[in-house]
């Protein structure tokens, strides 16, 4: 089953083509990594997926439900998630209130500030259970503004799964970690569940390479490369633009 259908998606901001007929079918349980130099449109890319930008042409299909028009909420509720290239937290909030408060989000009973006992203890158990998955446990107290950015990183990606999402966006996880907190991360994330789609900007071609089944090259705005890390590796238009050219 295809997870999501990019249909000749077009977006422009006054004369300036951000994206440029861009199409892409990525399958259900598929990783699929987005590469690119900066200004390549990857992350206004994932604007349009994600329902933050509206696409001047062209289409966009979640699991068969056309969600080109839909409010990011809406396009929540049928089971998408995304973090950011920059962490979108509450510093104030403790690690455990966070988890609490995108599991009653991702409830869909809106939040609320009194809940009944019981489901206040299956909340708890249910947050403290995804911070003991994630490695995040014994931070559960602490205050998130002193998280270190690599275990900031960690709990932006525990609560988009809060939602138990079927398409995960994941924009530049690993951007500014050290090589410690990047294999933390790349753990993280070969341990989400195969059948969790997955599509990934990312800067590192290592953990590119790692993690993706195929890949996706873009370059102002265009697609130019599409396959597997084979023919990524050996298409030179890709060495010569995102790599360099000798």
């Amino acid at each position: 089953m295809t997870a999501l259908t990019i249909d000749n998606v077009s977006k422009n901001f006054g004369g300036v083509a951000a994206l440029s007929g861009i199409s892409l079918d990525i399958e259900s349980g598929e990783r699929r990594v987005l590469l690119g130099p900066n200004g390549a449109g990857k992350t206004t890319l994932f604007h349009t997926i994600s329902g933050n930008v509206v696409p001047s042409a062209g289409r966009i299909m979640l699991f068969g439900a056309d969600i080109t028009r839909l409010r990011p909420d809406r396009r929540a509720r049928l089971g998408l998630a995304r973090t950011f290239q920059i962490t979108n937290l509450f510093p104030r909030l403790t690690v455990l209130e966070s988890v609490l408060l995108a599991l009653d989000g991702a409830s869909g009973c809106g939040m609320r500030l009194v809940a009944s006992p019981s489901n206040a203890r299956v909340m708890d158990m249910q947050a403290h259970g995804l911070l003991e998955r994630w490695g995040l446990a014994e931070a559960s107290s602490r205050i998130v503004r002193t998280l270190s950015y690599g275990e900031q990183r960690q709990l932006e990606i525990a609560l988009a799964l809060a939602g138990k999402p079927r398409l995960l966006l994941l924009d530049e996880p690993t951007a500014g970690l050290s090589p410690a907190e990047t294999r933390r991360v790349v753990a993280m994330v070969h341990e989400l569940p195969r059948d969790m789609t997955i599509v990934m900007i990312e800067h590192d071609m290592d953990v590119a390479f790692e993690l993706a089944d195929r890949i996706a090259v873009m370059h102002l705005g265009r697609l130019i490369a599409e396959g597997d890390q084979a023919a990524i590796r050996s298409n030179q238009q890709v060495t010569d633009i995102y790599l360099g050219a000798e």
